[in-house]
């Protein structure tokens, strides 16, 4: 059970109880027609107390709480506890020290206390202060005392010390839930690594793993074919730790074959693409490999860029020879857009 329906439980049973109360007192109460106007005036400030504007406010800190009663409504029902007290007081007559009589504090200090459960505490003090010159007047200040002005104070003091703790709970609460929801980021996140290096430990003894058991066996005497290999498997070890999120099966095989022929290719991942999803990423790849499928350069290479608009850059060269100037041995510049609808001329 939340603490809000405990309140709304508990004023439910107390409005209750001093309906009844009420209504017995104006059967006997010298002027019934006063005590009984007291009595439905009370009512009409609970109900409305209690149920305009309910929907409760969401507050800074994302919890549910009980919400403000607006500032003219809060002061309306702080007009009509003031008349129904001085309605019961009237109708009570020469009878008004009996001790049914009294019903009028603990009445009005329900409808205080749930205007201060509803965050108006200012005007609830206020109505208190009201409520016991107009008790002391009529009975005293001992007599007004005896008959339950104390536990009109002390309901309006309880509430405001629950909304205090309730909120204090509220604001730990949700700092306790922030904390949670960014241990289980952080510990989401190393896990993403772990499982990310165990991966790529797994690659490397697939890849590497055979021809360092060739170089054991033969002590580093390979054929050329074997040396082959290895530079294959030393390239692709660079690939998966330089630029992981660039390759798939199809830039691969397209890289392999790149190399295979005898050039040469480097690939940067400089996290220039962290705002990319899958989908974006899957259409960089694919144009990636077409695009090393379709070069004959002898040197490429492949660079993610931070443009807002070009995903990656791949750029090809000639084997250096006389008469070729660095400028000129530039065969290949081809931009990847980052986004499909951004095509560059």
């Amino acid at each position: 059970m939340t603490v809000r329906r405990l309140i709304y439980g508990l004023v439910f049973a107390f409005t209750a109880y001093f309906l009844l109360r009420g209504v017995i007192w104006t059967i006997e109460a010298p002027v019934p027609v006063l005590q009984g106007a007291a009595v439905g005036v009370w009512l009409v400030a609970v109900i409305g107390a209690m149920f305009l504007a309910a929907e409760p406010e969401a507050s800074e800190e994302g919890q549910n709480r009980p919400g403000q009663l607006p500032l003219g409504i809060a002061i309306l029902l702080l007009l009509l506890s003031i008349a129904a007290a001085s309605l019961s007081f009237l109708g009570g007559a020469e009878r008004v020290l009996d001790l049914p009589a009294a019903g009028v504090f603990g009445a009005t200090g329900l409808l205080l206390t749930i205007m201060c459960v509803r965050r108006r505490p200012l005007l609830a003090w206020i109505g208190i202060v009201v409520l016991a010159a107009q008790g002391i007047a009529v009975m005293g200040l001992d007599l007004a005392l005896q008959r339950g002005l104390v536990g009109a104070v002390l309901w309006v003091g309880l509430a405001q010390l629950l909304m205090w703790f309730t909120d204090r709970a509220y604001r730990d609460t949700s700092r306790l839930a922030r904390l949670q929801q960014v241990s289980s980021a952080w510990q989401a996140a190393q896990e993403a690594r772990r499982f990310e290096r165990r991966q790529r430990v797994q690659f490397a003894l697939i890849v590497a793993g055979p021809v360092l058991t060739r170089v054991i066996e033969t002590n580093g005497r390979l054929s050329e074919t074997e040396r082959l290999r290895a530079r294959l498997a030393e390239g692709t070890l660079r690939d998966e730790l330089r630029g992981a999120r660039l390759l798939d099966d199809e830039v691969r095989l397209a890289i392999r074959a790149v190399r295979e022929r005898g050039a040469t290719l480097t690939i940067f991942d400089e996290n220039a693409l962290d705002d990319l999803d899958e989908a974006a990423l899957q259409r960089v790849r694919s144009e990636l490999a077409a695009t090393l499928r379709g070069t004959t350069a002898a040197r490429i290479i492949v660079r993610t860029s931070p443009d807002p608009d070009v995903a990656v850059t791949v750029v090809g060269r000639q084997a250096a020879g006389a008469g070729v100037s660095e400028e000129d041995a530039v065969e290949l510049w081809h931009e990847i857009p980052r986004h499909a609808s951004a095509r560059r001329p």
